[in-house]
């Protein structure tokens, strides 16, 4: 089963940065597709960027350009670098594993099998 624990999140006013962390066990990146997703009081949860591979990532529209993800395998973690945040980026940021023998997930959250307990982002105008 893997563990996945984020941290990094807080509160920041509009236009500021903050980076998410995602630690998971050894090897798991070379077995899964990690993802970064979000969910806001009263919506649903939503796909924020996926990376397959370095050089290989997937954003939703309303991040592109703002946010990266990447990942450091050495300290086997995944990272979510947010720019330029608005107050609409206010929700509860979640880290994700998609085994990698079902093939791409995308931002569907039922291909991704394992969830990290969430860190909270919240933006100020």
């Amino acid at each position: 089963q893997v563990q996945l624990v984020e941290s990094g999140g807080g509160s920041v006013q509009a236009g500021g940065s903050l980076r998410l962390s995602c630690a998971a066990a050894a090897y798991t990146y070379s077995n899964y597709y990690m993802g970064w997703f979000r969910q806001a009081p009263g919506k649903e949860r939503e796909g924020v960027a996926v990376i397959v591979s370095e050089g290989f990532t997937n954003y939703a529209d309303s991040v592109k350009g703002r946010f990266t993800i990447s990942q450091d395998n050495a300290k086997n973690t995944v990272y979510l670098q947010m720019n330029s945040l608005k107050p609409e980026d206010t929700a509860m940021y979640y880290c994700a594993a998609a085994p990698r023998w079902r093939g791409y997930p995308g931002s569907s959250t039922e291909h991704y099998t394992n969830w990290g307990q969430g860190t909270q982002v919240t933006v100020s105008s």
